[in-house]
Order: structure tokens, then C-alpha cells, then sequence
């Protein structure tokens, strides 16, 4: 899995940094950095802190959970 963060929307509230902070972290009070490509063992964490965020500034591409998307025809 991977994620994108839109940082012009990112208003650096944090909830990601509470809920992930193995993937989440702030530099200062502002400034969010955070790992791209994470460890699957992470992806809960992720998606919930993905859901948390106040301005929907987290993307989460979920292609390799099976039954995402796949091509099975559904």
C-alpha cells in the first residue's frame, strides 16, 4: 500500500499523527511528514487516520487489498 497527502490541503491538525504515528509525524507545529510506502502491518492505523482527517487530505491507494477494485468482473 501506499499513500498521498495533499499538503495544500493538509491544515496539520494531526489526528493522522495520533492515530498512525509509525507512518505520521510532525516537524514542528506545521509541518507533516510521513512515510509514502508503509509497512502493511500499519494499514489499519492508516485508513483510520485516512478517515479521521478533517479536510480529506490523506489518500490511501488500497489496489493490492484484495477486492478493491480488482479485475474479477464485479
Amino acid at each position: 500500500m501506499k499513500l498521498v497527502v495533499d499538503l495544500n490541503r493538509c491544515q496539520a491538525f494531526a489526528q493522522c499523527v495520533f492515530l498512525a504515528p509509525q507512518v505520521f509525524t510532525l516537524q514542528g507545529e506545521e509541518t507533516l511528514l510521513y512515510e509514502p510506502r508503509f509497512d502493511a502491518a500499519h494499514r489499519e492505523d492508516v485508513l483510520r487516520a485516512a478517515a479521521a482527517c478533517p479536510v480529506r487530505a490523506i489518500l490511501v491507494d488500497r489496489l493490492d487489498v484484495p477486492g478493491a477494485g480488482g479485475t474479477d468482473g464485479r
